[in-house]
């Protein structure tokens, strides 16, 4: 399900020349229309595509997973200015979902072990505290702790230091996807190995059905070859859509795969 149908610019005359409005691809960006639950934003670095998200993620109010409040985060405060001159088109405005940066998963990861490590020692002060009390008694101190427990075990959280960064990405994923989504993602594909690619692509198989909406921006030739996905190439100003076959990634990544040594032997 298409939630966000396309996004604007407005009162850009009177936008300072600062960043990100002194880039070219927001001096002449104008619109987005959204044609399928999955957008790819496709670019070489610098391009804009991740200054255009995490505008939008501004703009939509998006958790931001792994981060602070997104009206608060400092790195986002240029997001949040170019957000003042974006319009969103709704179908259905939906407040699930949320806005990831990759390196922002690593930090989420280590707050998520501090806070499990700060309620098992908050535990057994509880008790050691009650341990002269009868055992109904310290059960009933030690149970707001364990619930709290429990609750990081089943949303898999409780996981995410005791795996690899990929699994444990996959992890957060799995835990955090409900269905009718607007999902924001910037480089997902970082942490993860080819094969980690192609079960993210099954998730968000299963989560379009669900009626969630993805825009990704992302370098990976795994993840732009979804099905039916609208790829949006923002090396071209304006920005235009463009076939698979027909990407820069995809194009020297074939390439390279069929002949490394012709790239190579140069080195």
């Amino acid at each position: 399900m298409l939630h966000l149908r396309s996004i604007q610019t407005k009162n850009l005359e009177n936008s300072p020349s600062s960043y990100p409005f002194n880039l070219p691809l927001i001096q002449q960006f104008q619109s987005i229309s959204f044609q399928s639950p999955v957008t790819f934003f496709v670019g070489e670095n610098g391009s804009g595509k991740s200054t255009l998200i995490e505008a939008i993620a501004a703009a939509v109010g998006s958790i931001v997973v792994g981060s602070d409040n997104i009206q608060t985060d400092i790195s986002l405060q240029p997001a949040r200015k170019l957000a003042n001159h974006l319009q969103l088109v709704w179908n259905k405005r939906t407040k699930r979902g949320f806005f990831l940066r990759a390196e922002d998963f690593f930090g989420y990861a280590k707050r998520m072990a501090k806070l499990r490590a700060e309620m098992q020692a908050d535990m057994e002060e509880v008790r050691n505290d009650n341990r002269n009390r009868s055992v109904l008694a310290q059960k009933l101190a030690e149970s707001p702790f364990n619930r709290e427990i429990y609750e990081m075990k089943q949303s898999k959280t409780d996981a995410l230091d005791h795996v690899s960064h990929g699994e444990s990405f996959l992890h957060l994923f799995q835990s955090r996807f409900v269905p009718n989504g607007l999902y924001l993602l910037d480089e997902p594909e970082a942490p993860l190995s080819p094969l980690r690619q192609l079960t993210l692509i099954t998730l968000l198989k299963q989560m379009v059905e669900e009626n969630a909406q993805f825009i990704i921006a992302t370098h990976s030739p795994i993840l732009m070859a979804f099905p039916d996905a609208q790829i949006l190439n923002f090396d071209e100003i304006p920005i235009q859509p463009v076939a698979y076959d027909d990407l820069q990634h995809v194009e020297i990544m074939r390439g390279f795969l069929n002949n490394p040594k012709a790239y190579l032997t140069h080195l």
